[in-house]
């Protein structure tokens, strides 16, 4: 697949079959997304995997989802979630813990971002649907999963294989995006 086309045709997917996902093709994706860009190569995010059913059903509690019953439904629908996790205090950061710039903190969901994107799209070309959420109870969760020292969650990533793919939402003209001066 080209990538134009994967960013182009990628959608954000919230119904799935039932059918499990291959560990094999998981470790494919993350061998992909492992190489999205990051503040001085730091590679703050990993994964967690969660394909429990129960500890899925207990993540798309109304308390986990903060109360949003659209991810309610998609996060319990999906056959895996994925937890995109990130290490705090380095990216954005000198060596010695002070800000490299005035957006301090801020590079960590930058790259975060970025990794997150780059997952979804490694899964898309495997076939596999997902969707980036990021209304959630992060303090919730942890009473589900446990969240290693020094790292948050960045998204909750509902993922399986399509149900079917919707359609692509309208998007603005590339000249209502862009200014020369």
């Amino acid at each position: 697949m080209e990538l134009g086309t994967g960013i182009k045709e990628r959608r954000s997917v919230r119904r799935f079959e039932e059918r499990k996902i291959d560990h094999a093709v998981l470790r494919e994706i993350v061998e992909t997304a492992r190489y999205a860009p990051s503040w001085k190569n730091t590679q703050i995010v990993g994964y967690i995997v969660v394909e429990d059913r129960e500890k899925i059903a207990a993540l798309s509690s109304e308390a986990c989802m903060a109360g949003f019953s659209y991810n309610c439904k998609t996060v319990a629908s999906a056959p895996a979630v994925v937890l995109a996790v990130y290490e705090t205090g380095i990216s954005g950061f000198e060596k010695d813990g002070t800000p490299s710039t005035k957006k301090g903190a801020g590079w960590e969901m930058f790259d975060a971002g970025i990794a997150v994107q780059t997952f979804c799209l490694a899964a898309y070309e495997k076939g596999l649907g997902t969707v980036i959420l990021g209304y959630f109870d992060e303090d919730e969760i942890a009473k589900v999963i446990d969240i290693p020292d020094g790292k948050h969650i960045a998204a909750v990533i509902p993922m399986g294989y399509p149900e079917k793919m919707p359609p692509a939402p309208a998007r603005k003209e590339a000249d209502e995006l862009l200014t020369f001066l």
